[in-house]
C-alpha cells in the first residue's frame, strides 16, 4: 500500500498516511497517460491557421502578356503560385485537433498519475486546508513547512471549492489550487509536488464504499427465483 507524509493544519509534520487502495492501486500505465495527455494538449490547439489559394487571391483575371511571340515563357496569371503575391499551394487551412479518449481510459491516466507522483514520494496529506480570509505570506509558509515550497510546480487539490485559498495562492509562481475532482491526469503529471487535503482522500474512500455497498444491494436485489424471472433480467 502507497502512503505519503502527513502535515497537521499548522504544518506539523506526523507519521505516514496511508493512501486510499481505491485510487492509489501502485500501477501505472504509461500508454494510457500518452494517450490522455497527448490528446488534451491536441485539444487545447486552436487550429485556426490560414493561407490563402490562388482562388482567394484577388487579381489575375487576364493573362499578363500575349501567349506567343514574347520570348518569354507563357503566363496565364499573376497569381499562380510562382508569383509574388500569388496564391499558396498546399498552405495550412482551418481544421480541428481535437482528439476523443474513452471515459475509462482517462480515469485509468489519472489513476496513473496519481501512482507515479505517490511513488516518487511527491505527495503530502494536510489535515485541513482552511483560510478565513485570502493570506498569501500565511499559505506561503505553510507551503515551506511541508518542503513543497522549493519545487517549481506545486498542485494544492482541496476537498472543495475553497475560494480564499485560491486567492492566497494565485500570487505564488507556481502553485495552482482546485477541487480535488477537478484535477486531470495532466494537472497531476505537470505538477512536480501534490498536496493533497485530508478530507479529499476520505471523500474518495467513501465514494467507493457506497459503490461497492450499491452494486452489492443490486446484485442481491436482482437474483431470479425463477427461470422465467432470469429470462427477463437477461432480455432486459
Amino acid at each position: 500500500m502507497l502512503t505519503a507524509r502527513y502535515y497537521s493544519a499548522a504544518g506539523e509534520q506526523g507519521g505516514d498516511v496511508q493512501l486510499p487502495e481505491e485510487l492509489f492501486d501502485g500501477r501505472v500505465h504509461e500508454a494510457a497517460l500518452h494517450q490522455t495527455i497527448k490528446a488534451y494538449l491536441a485539444n487545447q490547439r486552436q487550429g485556426n491557421a490560414a493561407t490563402k489559394t490562388r482562388g482567394m487571391v484577388s487579381g489575375g483575371n487576364r493573362k499578363p502578356w500575349r501567349q506567343k511571340g514574347t520570348g518569354r515563357a507563357r503566363q496565364g496569371t499573376t497569381r499562380a503560385p510562382h508569383w509574388r503575391g500569388g496564391g499558396v499551394v498546399f498552405g495550412p487551412s482551418p481544421r480541428s485537433y481535437r482528439q476523443d479518449v474513452p471515459r475509462k481510459v482517462r480515469s485509468l491516466a489519472r489513476r496513473s498519475a496519481f501512482n507515479q507522483r505517490a511513488i516518487n514520494g511527491e505527495i503530502a496529506v494536510v489535515e485541513r486546508l482552511a483560510a478565513e480570509t485570502p493570506r498569501t505570506r500565511v499559505f506561503a509558509e505553510l507551503l515551506g513547512k511541508i518542503g513543497a515550497g522549493e519545487a517549481k510546480r506545486v498542485l494544492v487539490l482541496t476537498s472543495g471549492a475553497n475560494e480564499n485559498l485560491y486567492l492566497s495562492a494565485r500570487n505564488i509562481p507556481g502553485v495552482e489550487v482546485m477541487p480535488f475532482t477537478q484535477a486531470s491526469a495532466y494537472d497531476v503529471m505537470l505538477a512536480r509536488q501534490l498536496v493533497i487535503e485530508q478530507a479529499a482522500l476520505d471523500a474518495v474512500a467513501q465514494a467507493a464504499s457506497a459503490e461497492a455497498a450499491e452494486a452489492t444491494s443490486t446484485a442481491g436485489a436482482g437474483t431470479p427465483d425463477t427461470g422465467a424471472d432470469a429470462a427477463e433480467v437477461v432480455n432486459a
